[in-house]
């Protein structure tokens, strides 16, 4: 899922296109009795488990009432990407309209794994997906709109490109393919054309998007079906027996491209590629090669191991010595970490809208200093914060006279259970952005009204337990209640906007 349409396209075997499909609804919470299963839609909430997915649920109306369609980006057999701006915000993003009628069974199930594989991701280095509408005739699913192009595109460009370079960019790709495998998700499809930078600044960071051929995945337990795109496939995945190393082994042919400016396994067809790739000879002869590291080629060689067991993973690819080269330098200070320690969001009602403005209503401009304090303080790469990475922060900081500060390990079980509102035991990367609104003064009235308008459904100044629903998943009555028990001052069942103001300018 993309903001343009890929020439490069991916294989396919085993296809069967059966009849039309039926309700979107239904098909999300089947059980799918093949191989690719898809998880099933959660349609009740016992408890309120705060996270942006909350605010990701399909809509069933017209798309043009929320947004304005302006340039068109790409066009393909199935639809068509533009850009598209928030009436209320002004803010821009991308809107991917997938006919109805042009979906079989099997593409429409791959737009359902997509969407609900997507929701759940929450990560500096993958695209983010905001909304999804439907109507009689269309799918649609609003991401953020990346600005910068293909990654080899803007390499292309480049006057000068080094090793470290190279480093900087597949280590955030890599990051997002770790913390993926860590939640037990295969992207199966991890290509130049799938690497897009955020903007067109100089230092724009790496995201990873189309997640159409991705899957959840079960350890000890092999996937058959093939698929991929020349060039990158992994040979177990042609054997039609692999696990998620399949994407480790592409982003060592993405990483040998970047370094050589050509793939490591090419020919005149299909057939000889494919040929090249099983047996698995990694061409370092050539002259450009010479002028490259001795590590390099080897987390090369490692990446690109024909015995899956021996091939790193795609954790110890982000922990090898030639990714973390340029590491970024240290911007945790003394107040961030006092910062963090004060947090708090008691109210439930508080947790959820401070979530959505975090994954909703910031530009990503804005938050470029956090995402990289985030990933600084993610020493492991893995796109969430442990006790263990926290402590190691403040060990480093917040001493006396070599001492290290008393209760280190209480006070992080408090900073972790303050933020982590999803109940995860680790602190994501939305939650990390909620707790540092304030601290970024990004919390502004100008936001907290916009967010207040786009609840505001009917324009009546307040905010309806019907009108919440249509915004959140798993608002029932028992939730509404004790939303208002929060914030309701007047005791008039609903939300006003000095009542919705009030709860978010508040002091945390």
């Amino acid at each position: 899922m993309g903001n343009q349409c890929c020439t490069n396209q991916p294989i396919e075997q085993d296809k069967q296109i059966e009849t039309k499909p039926e309700d979107m609804k239904k098909l999300m919470q089947q059980e799918s009795k093949n191989e690719e299963e898809l998880p099933k839609q959660i349609t009740s909430i016992p408890t309120l488990s705060v996270q942006p997915s909350l605010f990701i649920q399909m809509k069933r109306e017209t798309i043009y009432s929320t947004y304005q369609v302006g340039k068109l980006l790409g066009e393909g057999a199935y639809g068509q990407v533009s850009i598209v701006t928030h009436r209320v915000t002004g803010m821009q993003r991308a809107m991917k309209a997938i006919r109805k009628d042009c979906l079989f069974e099997e593409e429409q199930a791959k737009l359902f794994s997509e969407m609900t594989i997507l929701k759940n991701l929450d990560h500096p280095h993958i695209v983010n997906l905001f909304e999804l509408y439907e109507d009689e005739k269309f799918y649609y699913l609003i991401t953020e709109y990346l600005r910068g192009g293909e990654l080899f595109d803007r390499i292309q460009k480049a006057k000068n490109f080094s090793e470290a370079d190279a480093a900087r960019y597949m280590k955030q790709v890599m990051q997002a393919v770790c913390y993926c495998h860590s939640k037990n998700i295969v992207h199966r499809d991890l290509k130049p054309e799938n690497i897009i930078f955020a903007s067109d600044d100089q230092y724009s960071i790496l995201k990873v998007i189309d997640f159409g051929t991705s899957r959840k995945f079960e350890h000890n337990q092999n996937m058959s079906k093939r698929l991929g795109t020349p060039y990158y496939i992994a040979p177990e995945v042609l054997q039609k027996k692999y696990n998620e190393k399949c994407d480790v082994w592409s982003c060592g042919v993405i990483l040998y491209i970047l370094l050589a400016g050509y793939p490591p396994f090419y020919g005149r067809n299909e057939t000889e590629i494919f040929d090249r790739i099983l047996k698995g000879k990694i061409p370092f002869h050539t002259a450009e090669w010479n002028k490259i590291s001795k590590e390099a080629k080897n987390l090369i060689t490692n990446m690109l191991c024909l015995d899956v067991e021996k091939r790193y993973s795609a954790q110890q690819v982000v922990d090898d010595p030639w990714i973390k080269q340029g590491q970024e330098s240290n911007l945790i200070d003394d107040n961030f970490l006092k910062n963090l320690t004060e947090f708090s969001a008691k109210s439930k009602l508080k947790q959820a809208l401070l979530t959505f403005m975090a994954s909703q209503m910031i530009q990503p401009k804005e938050v470029e200093q956090i995402q990289q304090l985030f990933k600084q303080l993610d020493r492991n790469g893995d796109g969430k914060l442990s006790k263990d990475e926290l402590i190691t922060a403040f060990q480093q900081k917040v001493q006396s006279a070599d001492r290290l500060i008393e209760n280190m390990e209480i006070k992080i079980n408090k900073i972790v259970s303050e933020i982590d509102v999803n109940m995860s035991g680790y602190i994501d990367y939305t939650e990390f952005i909620v707790a540092c609104l304030k601290y970024e003064k990004l919390l502004t009235i100008e936001k907290i009204k916009q967010t207040f308008k786009i609840f505001d459904i009917d324009g009546d100044n307040f905010i309806s337990k019907e009108e919440l629903q249509h915004i959140m998943e798993g608002v029932d009555d028992e939730v509404w209640k004790q939303f208002l028990a929060e914030c309701d001052q007047d005791n008039d069942g609903k939300i006003s906007e000095e009542e919705f103001i009030n709860l978010l300018s508040d002091k945390f």
